[in-house]
């Protein structure tokens, strides 16, 4: 028996922030379990993804863009779009950059995140870093038209994370 899952995309208000943040932090514990230690997600930085919901979704600007994916009034996924951040001495390769996409793993190959991915940015061209040794992420950015361009990065607070940065061109 096939069961299709439905789901809806919205546009999150602040209300959300705390069930956001709650989100942020269980989907990177899913994602990156075997690259962060348990005593990586201290209280410190749970309060600090509720603190950027807060803010984010608090003072909205122009060139941000968040969606939130949300199955049986249950929020299972997110994307956060904006403008491109440099590389420390470097300029970015494109105005906009996918700061975020994460979707619980009970809904991993479920649409979820295309849906997301599709409503943050559709065709336009875009960056991201993603983590090099999360190859279901690689192939998800690859198959959405993503390349790698050599750009390489590393988090102190996460050494064991090299982020690469991907390019899009416009699809359209």
């Amino acid at each position: 028996m096939i069961r299709l899952m439905t789901f809806t995309i919205r546009k999150p208000v602040l209300a959300d922030a705390e069930t956001l943040a709650a989100l942020h932090v269980a989907t990177w514990r899913e994602a990156y379990a075997h690259l962060l230690p348990d005593e990586f997600f201290t209280e410190a930085f749970i309060q600090g993804r509720l603190d950027m919901w807060q803010h984010v979704l608090g003072n909205p600007r122009d060139e941000w863009l968040v969606r939130v994916a949300e199955s049986e009034g249950t929020m299972i996924g997110f994307a956060f779009v904006g403008q491109s951040l440099p590389a420390e001495g470097q300029v970015p390769p494109q105005d906009r950059q996918l700061y975020s996409i994460y979707v619980s793993a009970a809904h991993y190959s479920s649409g979820v995140g295309q849906a997301l991915l599709d409503a943050v940015l559709g065709d336009q061209a875009a960056m991201l870093w993603v983590a090099k040794d999360n190859p279901r992420a690689v192939a998800f950015y690859l198959r959405n038209g993503f390349a790698f361009d050599g750009a390489e990065q590393i988090d102190p607070a996460a050494p064991k994370i090299i982020h690469a940065r991907m390019v899009r061109s416009s699809v359209g």
